[in-house]
């Protein structure tokens, strides 16, 4: 890599492969930085820390990290009627959060609620051939050649049954 200077802009350009993170912007990098490690670490270990129990109902949603007016806080998205299992588990959780990163990490955990509403759809296995929507069935069935038509209708299926 060759070190160039530029007269136009106020830094030296570096000309060939860069890393990913030097190309970040500063204000980016600093985020990363403070609190990026520490989240996407409990986002993948997330299940190791909390437990197979409470993994099902909960999840992490932010991370705030210490300053001169706060604690360091872990926000978690807890299911409706779980929130006293989370309640009583909050010690254990600091503690294994603490545990796995070596040191005091997280001093609050927060607790919000949310709805697990989640729209269940009758599988009809007697209605398979007419999968697509009725806009898509009609471009279907303009297809003149049969063996393209039998292809996008397997098509559609396959997108119904994801």
């Amino acid at each position: 890599m060759r070190t160039k200077n530029n007269i136009n802009q106020r830094s030296n350009t570096v000309q060939g492969l860069r890393s990913f993170k030097d190309t970040l912007p500063k204000n980016v990098k600093k985020i990363i930085n403070k609190k990026g490690h520490i989240y996407s670490e409990t986002l993948s270990n997330w299940k190791y820390i909390v437990g197979i129990e409470l993994f099902k109902f909960c999840y992490p949603k932010t991370f705030k990290n210490s300053n001169k007016f706060g604690v360091s806080t872990l926000v978690i998205m807890v299911k409706r009627g779980h929130e006293v299992d989370m309640e009583y588990s909050k010690k254990e959780i600091l503690d294994k959060m603490n545990s796995f990163f070596g040191y005091t990490v997280v001093e609050k955990l927060k607790f919000i609620s949310f709805d697990d509403q989640q729209k269940i759809f009758s599988n009809d296995i007697g209605n398979r051939e007419n999968v697509a929507n009725k806009k898509y069935q009609n471009k279907i069935n303009d297809v003149k050649n049969e063996k393209i038509k039998k292809s996008l209708i397997e098509l559609t299926k396959v997108f119904k049954e994801k």
